[in-house]
């Protein structure tokens, strides 16, 4: 099977796939700098918290502050809600963005697969290090791909419901 492995943000063209891809998007009547932003505003328990990391310099530091809250700053549920919460952060990213639709409609039937390089949990979560791992965004990922392409529509449709 023919794969698509992406990582950093900046590589051309699939870094758009990565949650730290600057593209602002609207999720939740909020306009957030990146989806990592979106994802992780669910994050935090208590307000201030959220205030925060969405103050981050950086999408990277973002994600590095968010993975070291301490249990009590974490939203109860976390552990079996983030899924949800990260395929309609996508979902949003992916129908408010035609151009960001058409790179994904575009992969076919590829694998997708976030290729981490540092070998810890959270990138065996969400992706794979020296093929191990999860890959939960590149299957969530194909799992849009498969429901965007599967509806025939374009993102026309998604993007007056995304309003």
């Amino acid at each position: 099977m023919y794969e698509i492995r992406f990582y950093r943000a900046s590589e051309k063209p699939f870094g758009a796939f990565s949650n730290l891809y600057r593209r602002e998007i609207e999720f939740e009547g909020e306009a957030f700098a990146t989806s990592e932003h979106a994802y992780q505003a669910g994050k935090a328990r208590k307000p201030a918290v959220r205030k925060w990391l969405m103050e981050a310099p950086s999408p990277a530091l973002l994600a590095m502050a968010a993975h070291g809250l301490y249990y009590w700053d974490v939203a109860p549920g976390w552990s079996t809600s983030k899924f949800d919460r990260m395929r309609a952060v996508l979902r949003a990213k992916f129908t408010q963005h035609p151009d960001l639709l058409a790179l994904l409609l575009g992969t076919g039937e590829a694998r997708l697969v976030e290729t981490a390089t540092v070998d810890n949990e959270v990138n065996r979560l969400w992706g794979e290090v020296n093929g191990v791992g999860r890959n939960m965004l590149g299957e969530l990922l194909m799992e849009l791909r498969a429901e965007l392409r599967d509806h025939g529509t374009g993102a026309d449709t998604y993007l007056v419901a995304a309003e």
